[in-house]
């Protein structure tokens, strides 16, 4: 099997900025890619775009790419962010959107190395950044080793 290529997985939302930081300079990673639809909300703190390109740069060398191809639509977001969570339909509507945008094509593996996926979720097991490692691996044959900081 080839050597898997290395790609994390952040949330800002429950953490410092001195946290967040050193979590990514922990762990080596060499650009951020934020998977947010909408990346510039003034909720979004030391994470609004702008600012943090100038974050990463300034204290890690770290590149910044937002990639709103990775991201759900409203309409998808919808249904993580109602009274009741439709986690099952969020993540089933979110794939078939992956597989129409044909993500796979769009990404190679190589792109992925060393990079960290970006979004505002804490934990990754109800969040949108995870379900996009798991369609890359389903669809690349388990090239990516991912690391959820």
């Amino acid at each position: 099997m080839p050597k898997q290529i290395p790609v994390a997985t952040i949330g800002f939302t429950k953490k410092s900025a001195e946290d967040f930081f050193a979590r990514l300079k922990k762990a080596k990673v060499k650009k951020v890619i934020d998977v947010r639809l909408h990346n510039s909300s003034q909720l979004a703190g030391f994470a609004k775009a702008n600012d943090l390109a100038y974050f990463l740069s300034a204290l890690g060398g770290m590149d910044y790419e937002h990639m709103p191809l990775l991201a759900p639509t409203d309409d998808i977001i919808a249904l993580a962010r109602s009274g009741k969570p439709d986690w099952i339909a969020f993540e089933k509507q979110f794939r078939a959107l992956m597989a129409k945008r044909k993500i796979e094509r769009e990404l190679k593996p190589a792109m992925l190395d060393g990079a960290c996926l970006l979004c505002a979720e804490d934990k990754p097991h109800h969040c949108h950044r995870r379900i996009v490692c798991d369609y890359l691996n389903d669809k690349w044959s388990g090239a990516l080793s991912v690391t959820h900081l």
